[in-house]
């Protein structure tokens, strides 16, 4: 779900020159591909983040920054999530442990806070380990993000497969 957001424009600025971009709109991905034609090592891709057409171990790094926030909108109860969402979020997470390569990062920036967001990404079946830290809130009223990272083939802790 990059959306028209700069963040793959600007990764590549920083040196990463390998970043393959995903949105379920094609006019988002054709408005993309032209807006950053002059980049070399960008690609863009009309894609369902729920059912991925990388083949296995395919990527070091998948990386969304609240795409998966989008599963959850229509949810009125964060502690109760309906069986819908949670199974939407199992199918996503799923795609995106099977993308990655063993050792392989998956980063997920996003305003969820620990106690709703970490119960889905610690499942043991997605062969990874997860951390977090909470960033920004630095100033008066601004608000916390996010930062989780789990890195594939790494165990859980216990703390967190107990949830």
């Amino acid at each position: 779900g990059c959306g028209n957001s700069a963040l793959s424009h600007d990764l590549h600025e920083l040196g990463y020159t390998d970043v393959t971009s995903i949105d379920f709109s094609p006019a988002c991905i054709a408005a993309m591909r032209a807006r950053y034609a002059r980049c070399p090592g960008l690609r863009w891709a009309v894609m369902d983040i729920r059912a991925l057409a990388f083949p296995d171990a395919s990527f070091d790094v998948v990386l969304e920054k609240g795409t998966l926030d989008v599963l959850m909108v229509e949810e009125t109860d964060p502690w109760a999530v309906s069986p819908q969402a949670a199974a939407a979020m199992r199918r996503v997470l799923t795609e995106v442990s099977r993308v990655l390569r063993p050792g392989g990062r998956f980063i997920s920036i996003t305003f969820a806070q620990p106690h709703f967001r970490k119960p889905h990404y610690a499942q043991e079946a997605f062969g990874w380990s997860l951390r977090h830290a909470a960033c920004g809130g630095g100033e008066a009223g601004a608000l916390h993000y996010f930062l989780y990272a789990m890195r594939k083939g790494q165990p859980l802790q216990p703390r967190d497969a107990a949830l």
